[in-house]
């Protein structure tokens, strides 16, 4: 039989990487305005497309932590997969921020480096917990990479 929902555990987990999203956006009010106006690199998707990417990845992000804190293994193994988590999302929440507040292409780049290997420690000690939660989290580090590609492209345009 499979195990149940834990709601109380759940929401929560799908809320948080949501709100570091939503914090993220109301730091950076008309970021996609000003992202429009920059000489960007080939590949680079219209605007609309990095919200609906974010939301996605932030849900996947919240599902991947909610089975990890779920699962049946001592609270240290998961405290330390959270803590790291808990991290990452720290490290995200501020990328935006240099990159489009600050106008710092470079320093951006540099942490959004220091967030692909957060979010790598991420995955690979969510999937020592739980094999699907680590799958959870590909998505996001392919979409890092490809978020490295543009920020560098943007760097060098401009």
């Amino acid at each position: 039989m499979k195990n149940k929902i834990k709601w109380k555990l759940f929401v929560p987990a799908l809320l948080l990487p949501l709100a570091v999203g939503g914090l993220a956006a109301l730091l950076t009010g008309g970021a996609m305005e000003d992202y429009s106006r920059l000489a960007r690199p080939p590949l680079s998707p219209p605007g609309w497309v990095f919200p609906a990417a974010w939301t996605l990845l932030y849900l996947l992000m919240g599902a991947a932590s909610y089975l990890v804190a779920a699962a049946p293994v001592s609270a240290e193994r998961k405290e330390r997969a959270l803590c790291v988590y808990a991290l990452q999302l720290a490290v995200n929440l501020a990328w935006p921020v240099i990159f489009f507040k600050l106008s710092a292409c470079g320093a951006a780049f540099f942490w959004l480096l220091l967030l692909l290997v957060l979010v790598l420690a991420t995955e690979l000690l969510f999937k020592h917990i739980s094999k699907t939660a680590g799958k959870l989290l590909l998505p996001y580090l392919l979409w890092l990479l490809f978020a490295l590609y543009l920020n560098l492209g943007v760097w060098i345009l401009n």
